[in-house]
């Protein structure tokens, strides 16, 4: 049985005011192409299909389009759960009817826990489809008052699930969660993915999974497997932050042999455009090759940079962010420079030259240079006059 793993395509993802549509199109062409070169029985999406619970059209065409391919074209099921980014019941719609053919969406909880079963030469793989769910709505649902945590939550819904598992059969788990060896806190993979709660109770052990021959997992955005090697992450097939720069990302093909063990193998997918940090001074970085790439801009200049974006996005256009570190050092009231350059930092009589040369091409004058004196003293004094005034009250107020 050959399984392609798949999550976190996070939809209609909106990355520093730039919508990925695009480039989310992109990679999901490769990846129908290698479904039509690959054939795999089924093709696994352990959730966030969309990035939002109301996503833009843009992404619901697209989701529309993708699985219309694999599953009618491609003549390939498909099996999704929903994740923490989707909305369940814009999931859950219709899914009884396109169960017929070959789509199987859970988007909500159900307490029965019926599988769906594949079938090869060597017999059935039966296939768990489990949704992301707070711990209060599988408490409820399972009537018991005993989960407090997701821990505790998937737990249950193992145990539930442990009696219909058949002896020689084949077994599959499809869920979306945060899974730990263990259950420990860890921290996450990637910023652009939302915590599911606060002070570690979002936490749940690898261990509960130990009785399913493979376990295809959502949630976190970089391919790792968690304690036992069936246990997986295929992670998204984008960059979707600058902390997820060195992941590599794709999907995973799986495939089951007669006894049910695991070989796994990491595909890799090509984005249109990559996500990267890029360092250099900006006389450097100008002189750079032309890169449609989206990039996280460190200028290392001492001195500052006068329109930054602008400069940068002439040989970056799809510049995400620019930042000046020293320069960020001063504005923070720091006066020297890094601890490992032991130089003295600029005053803001320094940088004011600085910023007067970059926009007017020339030194200031002893006048202008004595203008911007004396509004600095001026801005000085009204500050410490507005200070005596509200020691005055502070002092007025513990006096009454």
């Amino acid at each position: 049985m050959k399984l392609l793993h798949t999550a976190d395509w996070h939809l209609g993802k909106l990355v520093q005011n730039v919508y990925m549509t695009e480039d989310q199109a992109y990679v999901l062409e490769q990846l129908l192409r290698d479904i039509e070169t690959e054939k795999p029985d089924a093709v696994i999406i352990a959730g966030d299909l969309y990035d939002r619970a109301v996503p833009p059209t843009e992404a619901v065409q697209l989701l529309d389009r993708t699985l219309k391919r694999i599953v009618i074209d491609l003549q390939t099921p498909v099996l999704a759960v929903s994740g923490n980014h989707d909305s369940p019941s814009r999931l859950n719609f219709g899914s009884g009817i396109m169960k017929a053919a070959g789509l199987h969406i859970v988007g909500e909880l159900d307490t029965e826990f019926a599988p769906v079963t594949l079938r090869d030469e060597f017999g059935p793989v039966n296939v768990y489809l489990v949704p992301f769910a707070d711990p209060a709505v599988v408490r409820l649902a399972l009537g018991d008052d005993n989960i407090r945590t997701y821990d505790d939550a998937a737990k249950a819904v193992v145990e539930r699930i442990k009696p219909s598992l058949k002896p020689g059969a084949r077994n599959v788990f499809v869920g979306h969660a945060f899974v730990t060896k263990g259950g420990q806190a860890e921290p996450n993979t990637s910023d652009s993915e939302r915590p599911l709660a606060i002070g570690g109770a979002e936490h749940v052990s690898s261990t509960h999974f130990s009785c399913f021959h493979y376990t295809a997992l959502g949630h976190l955005h970089q391919a790792h497997h968690v304690g036992d090697e069936t246990v997986r992450y295929s992670g998204s097939p984008l960059k979707y932050s600058i902390s997820e720069e060195n992941h590599r990302k794709g999907y995973l093909m799986v495939e089951l042999d007669a006894e049910g063990r695991a070989t796994v193998e990491k595909k890799l997918l090509e984005p249109r455009r990559d996500m990267r940090t890029v360092e250099g001074v900006i006389a450097d970085i100008e002189r750079q090759e032309r890169s449609d790439d989206y990039v996280y801009v460190r200028l290392l200049d001492e001195l500052p940079v006068l329109s930054p974006m602008e400069r940068v996005r002439a040989v970056y256009p799809n510049a995400m962010h620019a930042t000046q570190p020293s320069v960020l050092r001063h504005l923070g009231g720091q006066t020297d420079m890094a601890a490992d350059g032991g130089k003295a930092g600029m005053d803001k009589l320094s940088l004011f030259r600085s910023f007067y040369k970059e926009v007017r091409g020339a030194e200031a004058s002893e006048e202008t240079e004595g203008l911007f004196l004396d509004v600095l003293r001026e801005i000085d004094r009204e500050e410490g006059e507005r200070h005596e005034a509200h020691q005055a009250d502070d002092d007025g107020i513990r006096a009454v």
